[in-house]
């Protein structure tokens, strides 16, 4: 945990933009968010940069159906030769094997093209729980619920996102990671059966792969209290939508900022209709609302904002190219006007 860094209420994005062209995508990006700047994921641009593909590339038994847009783990094939190598490659520590390819991740590579000097610079990898429920068998069990292949899955994903924290420290050496685990939000319902140990282990063991600060993403409600329980640094959620979920957890976010860990407050929605009736005072207020019951436990007001980030609630790929230019002004003007306001 680094108890340095505080972002003041930086801007940051999730990951997923609406674009097909790299290049509009990544300038876009660069435009607003330049403190933090993030890598563009662009699933109109291609299946190949699908959050479960673009993450899954090299594991044992995959099979990438592009033409029908399928993706699955075929058993039926050996895999033991396979793991070995896996494991063998993790024991080493060699993420250089674990590379993205260029055509699973154009975003990532144009950023890595760009000449800049941001505060930080943000990457995203799809979580150990969130893959292990995307990617299932013939038989359509997910392979979370196969001790063999889970395990692997999170040393797989361990050496995934060193890999990428390497990539991305030619263009700033203060790196955060996001473990991006939508699939949470289906804890503790009859459609998933994985327990709160595993689900900690696992993704604790992709936490360790990263030696910058590393985060979790969830836009949705679920147990905070086993995202907290993890070695998370950020904690990244749908402020807009669910900005009550975390104040049932009073005493863990108490906790968790009192070591240094920082709230990505995903507070500027992610559709046509909110962005049209909203503005950066609106949502000042907003962020204002989100953020005072935690003071009530004592934690200064100026001290959670100084350990914050902005985001949006979750992804911009389902907007038009239009609407994610508008979230994302909307976030750098906001951050802008808090930060003048509260921090410098």
């Amino acid at each position: 945990m680094s108890l340095e860094f505080k972002p003041g209420c930086l801007p940051t994005g999730i990951g997923t933009m609406p674009h097909t062209n790299t290049e509009e995508a990544c300038s876009l990006i660069l435009k607003y968010i330049t403190g933090i700047p993030f890598w563009p994921q662009l699933s109109r641009r291609a299946y190949m940069e699908n959050m479960y593909v673009q993450d899954s590339e090299g594991f044992p038994g995959l099979v990438i159906d592009e033409k029908d847009e399928r993706v699955w783990i075929d058993k039926s094939v050996p895999l033991d030769k396979p793991l070995e190598q896996l494991y063998t490659r993790y024991l080493d520590n060699r993420f250089e094997d674990y590379a993205i390819s260029t055509g699973a991740a154009t975003g990532l590579y144009e950023l890595l093209s760009r000449k800049i000097n941001p505060v930080a610079v943000k990457g995203q990898i799809t979580g150990p729980i969130t893959l292990g429920l995307g990617l299932q068998d013939k038989d359509k069990r997910a392979i979370l619920y196969d001790d063999v292949l889970s395990d692997a899955l999170a040393r797989h994903l361990r050496l995934k996102a060193a890999w990428q924290e390497m990539k991305l420290r030619a263009v700033s050496p203060h790196t955060i990671i996001f473990i991006d685990e939508p699939y949470m939000v289906s804890f503790g319902s009859a459609f998933f059966a994985a327990s709160q140990e595993k689900i900690i282990s696992l993704i604790n063991e992709v936490f360790d792969g990263i030696t910058g600060l590393k985060g979790i993403h969830c836009c949705g409600n679920t147990d905070w209290s086993v995202i907290l329980a993890t070695k998370l640094d950020i904690l990244n959620f749908d402020t807009y939508n669910y900005a009550q979920s975390l104040t049932l957890y009073p005493a863990e976010v108490e906790s968790f900022l009192s070591r240094g860990g920082i709230i990505a407050w995903g507070i500027v929605p992610n559709t046509e209709k909110e962005i049209l009736h909203e503005s950066a005072s609106s949502l000042q207020d907003r962020l204002g609302e989100a953020v005072a019951p935690f003071t009530r436990n004592g934690i200064p007001f100026r001290k959670i904002l100084e350990q914050s980030i902005l985001t949006p609630s979750c992804g911009l790929d389902g907007l038009s190219p239009e609407a994610a230019e508008q979230v994302l002004e909307l976030l750098a003007k906001l951050s802008q006007q808090v930060r003048e306001k509260y921090i410098t």
